[in-house]
């Protein structure tokens, strides 16, 4: 069994508490993505969970058992880090295979693991190179390679793609999740990049100054939530905030805009009666044209992007971001009315952040 858990794990630096009580748990063939801004911990968990940082409090479980004082060797994890970590003056067969031959694999054991890595993640013509010799990507499909030969029990990854441009990121990502779906070993990742965490977890972990701020798949996360913070952090434009507040079964923004609570949220209304809200809307569920409600601000910056537009604009105190389709271009100046979907609002407590549902 190669499951994960945490146990009111805690990281700190003399009185500066950089991880703060963490408990999760990651099943045995899960993709996990630890995501957040610099700062969150996230790379400092992943390295105790290697076995690189001591922990100052709290457990840390592999297959059940506490490997707390256990030394990085005897965890069976494999790590792939953010600059790779290749030796320079060895070929990409030695790389490969050193970490093989300290455990005295027989050779054709050795030979037979790195041929068959190396056909998974098309590098096999380059097993005779130097890494001075290779691309970024070529490097980091060799990093991950001698991550594999290991067959360890669980994958690390510490931001492996940020060194990459963005066209190799996107191929080195389809690669990653590509090995996960073949091999089916737990991989824990970490990145600051929401879109590698939308794109390639089973489920997210966001993490904000130390503690866990919300936990769940790709589509609970962007869908329901919790917070301001995840609501703004995953997403890209970012989700629309706007101060507003509940006046019976309408919501009224603070530019003027009214327009009436939807769904589940109308019971919930009587009890919200006056009470001090941030309204959420991500860009892309702006609508243009219908009878529902909408919203009037003034054009301040149009971006066309192809395949559709961004609109920056103001309303009142707040300036929104709508994604509105390629052949709609306003002019900067220009009062623009957009219709919003009531069925995909956000609503926020003003105080605590916190979503309200």
């Amino acid at each position: 069994m190669s499951s994960v858990a945490f146990r009111r794990l805690e990281k700190s630096y003399g009185s500066f508490q950089i991880v703060k009580g963490i408990d999760l748990d990651i099943a045995d063939r899960e993709f996990v993505v630890l995501v957040g801004p610099s700062g969150c911990g996230k790379s400092t968990t992943l390295r105790m969970l290697a076995g690189l940082e001591d922990i100052s409090g709290g457990e840390i479980l592999i297959g059940e058992k506490v490997v707390n004082r256990l030394p990085p060797r005897e965890r069976d994890i494999a790590m792939v880090f953010q600059d790779y970590a290749l030796y320079p003056h060895k070929t990409v067969f030695e790389n490969m295979a050193f970490s093989l031959r300290v455990r005295r694999m027989p050779a054709d054991e050795i030979k037979m693991r790195i041929a068959q890595t190396a056909e998974m993640l098309g590098i096999g013509q380059l097993l005779e190179r130097r890494p001075g010799q290779l691309s970024g990507g070529q490097r980091q499909r060799v990093a991950m390679g001698r991550a594999i030969v290991r067959r360890p029990a669980v994958f690390l990854f510490d931001e492996p793609l940020s060194n990459l441009d963005a066209k190799l990121r996107g191929q080195v990502r389809g690669e990653i999740k590509r090995l996960h779906q073949t091999i089916g070993t737990t991989i824990i990742y970490v990145t600051h990049d929401q879109v590698e965490a939308m794109t390639l977890a089973d489920r997210i972990v966001l993490l904000r100054a130390g503690e866990i701020e919300q936990v769940g798949t790709p589509d609970e996360i962007y869908n329901r939530p919790a917070s301001m913070f995840v609501g703004g952090f995953i997403g890209s434009p970012a989700m629309n905030f706007c101060r507003a507040h509940i006046a019976g079964d309408a919501i009224r923004l603070d530019g003027g805009a009214s327009f009436p609570v939807h769904g589940a949220a109308v019971g919930a209304s009587t009890a919200l009666d006056g009470r001090e809200i941030v309204l959420g809307i991500r860009p892309e569920h702006f609508q243009i044209g219908g009878d529902g409600p909408s919203v009037s601000g003034i054009v301040q910056v149009v971006e066309p992007l192809g395949s559709d537009t961004l609109i920056h604009f103001s309303s009142g105190s707040a300036t929104l971001t709508a994604r509105v389709p390629p052949q709609l271009r306003p002019v900067p100046g220009e009062t623009m009315t957009i219709g919003v979907d009531p069925t995909r609002i956000h609503l926020f407590d003003a105080a605590s952040e916190r979503a309200l549902h």
